[in-house]
């Protein structure tokens, strides 16, 4: 970390476009690390102490509520813990989007050397926009809900909002799974990582299919988790410089 003069625009595009997605940031997320990062790195301050009664007010939520939220960022590596008093005060280290292990690899495919042009072209794609790009994602799926594995008939499936649309979610592939009606209306606007455990608490799915079901979550929010795409598919409009996915 340094403390030198950050260009702003250009943190905010890396969180929007990088470290929101791909860590499956909530509202209260986004909130959380913009107020800290206004009142941290961007005021040039490698460390910021808060309490957390001073940052709750401040964004307006539930004590409780930003606790919890500032526990993500730290177990996700977006906040570094450096002192916890009996105060109730907080002593954190900010990191910048290009700071984060988890995106070091997403920081190089923003600058395109970890992308073909094929592959980043699929990440602009709104995959409701048809009726053969909806069916890409449930092909993708096997025929099984992403959630809870039951499997899948046309009559009772869905898509759904990995990050609910409430939460800024997009319509990207590497946002949209295909699911049952029941979970899709079990998961609501609730963070799929809670929805998934939740499923294991009343034993819809197994130790194995619970590790099965985050490892899916974590590689879906990398891109890795592919839709394949008919070249003769009808009504598809790719990119400019974007071919159909073989998968």
């Amino acid at each position: 970390m340094n403390n030198k003069k950050l260009d702003a625009a250009q943190v905010w595009k890396q969180m929007e476009d990088l470290l929101a997605p791909q860590l499956n940031f909530s509202v209260i997320d986004r909130a959380v690390y913009s107020h800290l990062f206004r009142h941290s790195r961007l005021e040039r301050k490698l460390r910021f102490r808060f309490s957390m009664s001073w940052l709750a007010g401040r964004i307006r939520l539930s004590e409780k509520t930003t606790r919890q939220s500032v526990r993500r960022l730290i177990a996700r590596g977006v906040l570094r813990l450096v002192e916890r008093s009996c105060q109730a005060h907080h002593v954190v280290c900010v990191r910048l989007p290009k700071e984060v292990r988890a995106l070091r690899g997403a920081r190089s495919a923003a600058h395109g050397s970890a992308r073909t042009p094929s592959h980043a072209g699929f990440a602009e794609i709104d995959f409701l926009q048809t009726r053969a790009l909806r069916r890409a994602i449930h092909s993708r799926e096997g025929g099984r809900c992403f959630y809870c594995l039951r499997r899948l008939i046309p009559q009772r499936r869905c898509l759904d909002h990995v990050v609910p649309q409430a939460n800024l979610g997009s319509n990207s592939y590497r946002n949209l799974v295909s699911c049952c009606l029941d979970c899709n209306s079990l998961k609501a606007e609730r963070h799929a990582v809670e929805f998934v455990r939740s499923l294991y608490r009343d034993r819809r799915l197994s130790d194995a299919e619970l590790s099965g079901r985050l490892r899916a979550l974590d590689d879906l929010a990398a891109g890795k988790l592919i839709p394949s795409l008919e070249p003769s598919a009808k009504g598809v409009k790719l990119p400019s410089g974007v071919r159909p996915h073989p998968g």
